[in-house]
């Protein structure tokens, strides 16, 4: 039970909340959103349930799972800082100066005060002093000046670089044949490819092509093997001999990997246990939910949407595809650190089916939260260089006979211009937060997953568009001039525009394809509604046959 617990809180703390997505590696600005968000729910909470603050952090720790010591976990946070979270939302302050006054937002000199809330009434000089006077010998603010990493703890120090491996390098944290199959769903393990139906065999995973015909056991883990007793034909030769079976690889970002925060996780009023049912698979796959993608999910959709993912279509015309998905997504995965976990990737030239391969790195190349984002998005030269560096790479690694389709970047300039006067879930309740006033803080604290489209500046807002249509004519040029030797290269526009006309068709409205908590990634019904927009868009090549 106690390596439980550690796992637990250590899988907590290193999964930086709440924008693991994001493609920045600024802890301070993280904690201040984390904090801000968690006030706020705090503070709602008992304006719905009409209670005290105490009962509302109490109520919060109930609605969560005991899996991994989710519950036990928030009611020792509720013992460290509920005191001062009290005292201070006792004053009337909001949960900018609670988070302000406890120093998980700070101000830097120079810069300037992000906050998500409109200002106070008093001034913010006269409120943070009055704050500060509340919270003066608190040990909360002591314990974080303090500056501690739990990972420093000694016999935390090997599972938190387990941890941090998988994160990292995207492979299973469970596998004991090292095959990168795991018989585990979580922390990269099926959800993400293929199940393992023997993890103690390195040469039996999904995607090889059958040993033996699998007439004595099931190499290539989809279902199918034995011997027909009527006539002594093997049941993979006789079902999928010449029957072309291939593979579906998505080497993606987070909107790849379907990162998504439950709008029902930060609204008072739709809060209850069922709401955070999920949460411990969610914390386990970094937010993520590959097993409902629209490339690999191998899950029904929670939305009631009818199509299917690219695997499930796969699936469907060819039974002998089972479990062959590999989803090489991560948060803030871009052209330029693709390289960092590409490795992960698992096919054999000589033992394996043939794969369809799709890059879709659809924003992190022009998406940054700097105050100046410019300047950090990914050139033409340098995308076209590290492009086809990952080319050269599958055509290492791909068997003969397989596809790979580079798929063009979105233009997010549609964010701002159907969000920006919305109320965001947190703003709902009062009607005090809108999309500008969430993008504007996130920005300010530089965590924005893409300051160069979440914006008021319009010039900045069609620069980066400007930007991402000159890479996406970069993967258009490579597509239709270079050459290699293992599979044939295709280029497929990011057709949202078309996406948007289908579901408003269908009575829907554009700001209903967005994830609503972050007001950035593309949803589930936005992938639903064109998973794979084949039938639309252009390919420079025609002729991809499955």
């Amino acid at each position: 039970m106690k390596a439980s617990w550690k796992f637990s809180l250590t899988l907590l703390f290193l999964l930086p909340l709440p924008a693991p997505a994001f493609p920045t590696h600024n802890s301070r600005g993280h904690n201040c959103v984390g904090c801000v968000l968690v006030v706020s729910i705090i503070e709602q909470l008992a304006q719905v349930h009409n209670s005290t603050v105490q009962a509302a952090m109490e109520r919060l720790c109930s609605y969560l799972p005991e899996k991994l010591f989710l519950k036990t976990s928030c009611y020792l946070v509720v013992h460290t800082f509920g005191l001062d979270i009290i005292k201070l939302l006792s004053a009337n302050v909001n949960a900018d100066v609670v988070c302000h006054s406890l120093e998980f937002c700070q101000q830097d000199t120079g810069q300037p005060l992000c906050h998500l809330y409109p200002s106070p009434k008093a001034t913010w000089k006269f409120t943070m002093e009055k704050a500060r006077q509340i919270v003066e010998k608190s040990q909360t603010v002591k314990y974080l000046r303090s500056g501690s990493d739990i990972c420093s703890l000694p016999f935390l120090a090997k599972i938190c670089q387990k941890i941090k491996f998988t994160l990292k390098n995207a492979v299973p944290f469970k596998d004991v044949d090292s095959d990168k199959h795991s018989v585990f769903p979580t922390l990269r393990g099926y959800h993400w490819r293929g199940r393992d139906c023997n993890d103690r065999n390195e040469e039996a995973y999904p995607g090889r092509r059958p040993d033996s015909w699998d007439a004595h056991q099931d190499s290539n883990c989809n279902g199918i093997w034995g011997i027909d007793p009527k006539d002594g034909i093997p049941y993979e030769k006789k079902f999928c001999e010449g029957s072309q079976p291939k593979g579906i690889i998505l080497l993606g970002d987070s909107a790849g990997a379907h990162f998504s925060i439950s709008p029902e996780w930060i609204t008072a009023s739709q809060m209850s246990l069922n709401a955070f049912v999920n949460l411990p698979t969610a914390l386990t796959n970094e937010l993520n939910w590959p097993q409902l993608s629209g490339t690999t999910g191998f899950l029904d959709s929670t939305s009631g949407i009818k199509e299917k993912s690219i695997y499930l279509r796969l699936w469907k015309r060819n039974h002998c595809n089972h479990r062959d998905y590999q989803n090489i997504s991560k948060n803030g995965a871009s052209s330029q650190n693709l390289e960092k976990f590409i490795k992960s990737l698992s096919r054999n030239q000589l033992l394996d089916y043939p794969a369809i391969v799709i890059y879709a790195m659809i924003g992190n190349d022009v998406c940054n939260g700097r105050n100046d984002p410019v300047p950090d998005m990914t050139t033409p030269e340098k995308f076209y260089s590290k492009v086809m560096q990952t080319l050269k790479y599958l055509n290492s690694q791909l068997p003969n006979g397989s596809h790979v389709i580079l798929y063009g970047l979105a233009d997010g300039a549609f964010l701002w211009d159907n969000l920006h006067n919305r109320y965001h879930p947190l703003g709902q309740l009062n009607k005090d937060v809108t999309y500008a006033q969430f993008y504007s803080f996130l920005s300010c604290l530089q965590v924005s997953p893409c300051h160069g489209w979440m914006s008021s500046n319009k010039t900045l807002r069609m620069l980066t568009s400007e930007r991402a249509e000159q890479l996406s004519n970069t993967l258009r040029k490579i597509a239709t001039s270079e050459k290699f030797t293992n599979f044939n290269l295709f280029y497929m526009d990011f057709a949202f525009q078309e996406i948007t006309e289908e579901w408003q068709k269908r009575g829907g409205q554009p700001w209903q394809l967005v994830e609503p908590v972050d007001g950035f990634h593309p949803n589930e019904v936005n992938y639903g509604s064109s998973p794979f927009p084949s039938q639309k868009s252009q390919m420079s090549r025609p002729g991809l046959r499955t």
